[in-house]
């Protein structure tokens, strides 16, 4: 079943030059593109059946050599994590393209053609096992957004087009240059066969690229023009989707192939995840308008998940996982219902709204779903992964729980705010009496993602105990005759695919202690490792590595084994 990761990257920009070249009318135009997306669900849904969540290597994969004297390939294929979030990735595009085609969009051909290809880009993002090859979806998954943008937005949307062209090149150049020097160094550009990297820069230059796309501060100046002046849609793909890329990258690059420099970033790190979740909760809570709402959430939200990433923990990985699915769907959703809201008043500010509820109760209920589930309140499928990232980060400091807390505190807040701004209140002078409940077509864009967020709300294991593959594990321990004895502890063991690269050490009389650095990224190889410490005492102290064993000799002959078992 390899085929079915390049199916999904290519059969939306099949269809994308289906669309741009067959002459047809609009409404066909629209149909088709919607037909497409609605065939990809299919095919992602076909892959998750066919996808072991036992296990934690690479599946549904296929490699072809593209330049061999560089070792680069088109190599494509899925973990359980990026399983998910390439199935997040085709409901909401699909969700969009059915928008698009109910409103009418102009120039049709062009649009979907656009909007097609951006589904491919991102799930090439999402899949992409070589560097080189996640950089060029990367950037062909920022073309149509410049066009999007730049064309079908609002008044201002040629400010906004530059604005997030200079943020996102600037991010892109950076990268590239990263990936260059990491690839050279590494002698491949194969993600899974790179091995990890103690370099600072290029670390950094990973991270800005990232940061700037998920958004964190300080990187976030393009958020609040593009969001306003793109279509309803696209701002739900942009908030949804493409933020995502970001924060996969943290989770797949970043933190993986640079576990040293992770670490020793890690506090830097979770101060900007911690500022982004407190200041954009207050943007959120002060923005005069619904889009302002939920565009400054997303920036919260941003911070809470790169908080529950940099907790190096079980715990904050699998709430971070969930919670990026989680707010994949709440978002677009949010932003569908702003852009339903804009087409009955021609505004989404607080002040001209207001009394909508009245005489509308299928708006109502769906805001009311909407917002509720995004307020994270107990039993829903938002308040498990915001709970299991506040636990992880409590594992790693109590005050980064602290801070946690108060985001979700404020979240509560503005969206209480946004509720009240749109549904209840006077009647605002921008809501005319003659404004529509949603139609049919609108439900069956918005439904079905408020219903995939309930049937998280039961089932948010679903996700979180599937992110990483893998069950239980053992761990030996072997006492040496050499006088200590060590009592190895493994933050995470993925299936035949962990390192133990550093560790902290102590040998003695009684239980010694160390600190593993051990894989939780799904690899199929010893290559990628989360830090968890890095000293080693006493000194020296040697690492060796025999199949399934990883042995660690202490200065005084102090000896551990530490065996790695299949599920």
């Amino acid at each position: 079943m390899s085929w079915l990761t390049t199916t999904l990257i290519f059969l939306p920009v099949a269809g994308a030059i289906v669309v741009g070249a067959l002459p047809l009318p609009r409404y066909w135009v629209g149909s088709l593109a919607s037909l497409i997306s609605l065939v990809e669900v299919g095919v992602w849904i076909t892959a998750a059946t066919k996808f072991d969540f036992g296990s934690s290597s690479l599946q549904l994969d296929q490699q072809r050599s593209w330049v061999s004297d560089l070792q680069i390939s088109y190599h494509v294929g899925q973990y359980a994590f990026s399983l998910w979030l390439v199935g997040v990735t085709t409901v909401v595009m699909a969700a969009c393209v059915i928008y698009g085609w109910w409103v009418g969009r102009e120039r049709a051909r062009a649009y979907f053609a656009l909007m097609l290809l951006l589904t491919g880009a991102v799930v090439g993002v999402f899949t992409a096992q070589d560097l080189l090859l996640f950089y060029a979806f990367f950037e062909a998954m920022l073309i149509p957004l410049y066009i999007l943008i730049g064309v079908w937005g609002g008044a201002d949307r040629l400010r906004a087009t530059l604005t997030f062209v200079i943020y996102t090149v600037v991010g892109s150049l950076l990268m590239l240059a990263s990936i260059v020097a990491y690839g050279l160094q590494q002698g491949t550009f194969d993600l899974t066969k790179m091995g990890p990297s103690t370099s600072t820069w290029l670390f950094l230059g990973f991270v800005v690229a990232f940061a700037i796309k998920s958004p964190l501060f300080p990187f976030h100046g393009w958020l609040p023009v593009t969001y306003r002046e793109s279509p309803p849609e696209v701002s739900a793909v942009l908030s949804g989707i493409v933020s995502k890329a970001g924060l996969y990258g943290l989770l797949r690059i970043a933190i993986p192939k640079f576990p040293t420099v992770a670490h020793d970033w890690r506090v830097v790190l979770l101060v900007l995840a911690s500022i982004s979740l407190v200041y954009g909760s207050l943007l959120a809570w002060r923005a005069p308008d619904f889009r302002g709402v939920v565009l400054y959430s997303s920036m919260s939200q941003s911070g809470l998940i790169v908080l529950g990433l940099f907790a190096f923990n079980d715990l904050g990985l699998d709430g971070a996982v969930l919670q990026m699915v989680n707010h994949a769907l709440i978002s677009s959703s949010l932003f569908l219902i702003a852009g339903m809201v804009e087409r009955r008043t021609s505004t989404g500010e607080f002040a001209l709204l207001g009394g909508m509820a009245r005489g509308r109760p299928a708006l109502a209920t769906v805001v009311m779903t909407a917002g509720i589930i995004a307020l994270a309140v107990p039993l829903s499928t938002s308040f498990a992964g915001e709970f299991l990232i506040l636990a992880g980060a409590f594992q790693q400091q109590w005050a980064w729980a602290v801070i946690g807390a108060t985001g979700i505190v404020l979240a509560a807040m503005y969206m209480l705010r946004a509720i009240s701004g749109v549904l209840h209140q006077e009647v605002g002078p921008a809501v005319p009496d003659s404004a529509l409940d949603l139609r049919a077509g609108e439900l069956a864009v918005v439904v079905p993602l408020l219903l995939l967020l309930i049937g998280l709300s039961a089932y948010p294991n679903l996700i979180s105990g599937r992110a990483f593959g893998g069950g239980d594990r053992a761990i030996t321990q072997v006492i040496s005759p050499g006088g200590g004895y060590l009592t190895p502890t493994i933050d995470r063991v993925a299936t035949g695919a962990s390192e133990l690269t550093s560790l902290s050490m102590s040998d003695g009389p009684g239980p010694g202690r160390m600190t593993t650095c051990t894989s939780s990224m799904g690899q199929g190889s010893c290559q990628t490792v989360l830090v968890i410490g890095k000293d080693c005492t006493p000194k020296p102290c040697t690492v060796a590595v025999h199949g399934n064993e990883v042995v660690v000799v202490g200065a005084n002959g102090g000896k551990a084994t530490w065996t790695r078992y299949a599920p």
